[in-house]
């Protein structure tokens, strides 16, 4: 039988290591193929890699949602704002993601209650240990309550590098996946979550007359 990992120290203690606070603004990106859940931390002009944590469950598989009931778990740009956190939820804690944004809108894209939550079990959500989500819910609640106005989470079918990309070559979700991949490289190279607007039914990372923010807010 394996031996399970040792206990991580308390979230304080942790941010105290790495010369961060709790309050400072947060990003979270999460990876569908990897399983992960992302936490960067603004420190200074960029966000640095904070914490890694597992994602206990998800329901469908690689691409976008679609449609109320497809037990598709949503893949875009999303923002978390105070409104959506739930610290009343039946499954530990919870956020909701903010899906459909203005994006899946204009696609006439349903959906509903979309969250981030713990209790390790999902059907069109994102589903963390209660622990992981314990520290989650932390970091994204203390960053709303200092002042940012949303959270940015960027959730992805996988890491979208170069080669990753060519091996999807023909799947049917390429071009969407091609244009969540604009967003990510401006993150990579900036360490800083880019704007993302709705733009005649594509996500766009530069404001334009006939655009929408995306943001929930």
């Amino acid at each position: 039988m394996p031996v399970p990992p040792p206990p991580k120290p308390l979230l304080p203690a942790r941010l105290a290591a790495a010369g961060l606070a709790l309050g400072q603004p947060v990003h979270l990106r999460l990876f569908k193929d990897e399983a992960v859940l992302e936490v960067w931390v603004k420190r200074g002009a960029a966000y640095e890699k904070f914490d890694s944590f597992p994602i206990c469950t998800f329901s469908g598989t690689l691409g976008p949602k679609q449609a109320e009931g497809d037990y598709q778990a949503p893949e875009g740009f999303y923002e978390v704002g105070a409104k959506q956190l739930n610290p009343n939820s039946a499954y530990h804690l919870a956020f909701n993601l903010g899906f459909p944004n203005a994006y899946d809108r204009s696609l006439k894209r349903t959906g509903s209650a979309l969250m981030v939550h713990g209790n390790c079990a999902s059907v069109g959500c994102y589903a963390m240990t209660d622990y992981g989500i314990t520290e989650i819910y932390a970091l994204v609640a203390g960053a709303l309550k200092a002042g940012q106005r949303s959270v940015p989470v960027h959730i992805f079918p996988f890491r979208m590098t170069d080669e990753a990309m060519e091996a999807t070559a023909g799947h049917e979700f390429l071009p969407f996946w091609q244009n969540l991949k604009e967003g990510y490289d401006t993150f990579e190279a900036t360490r800083l979550p880019p704007p993302v607007y709705a733009c005649e039914g594509r996500y766009a990372f530069r404001a334009a007359a006939s655009c929408t923010r995306v943001a929930a807010w």
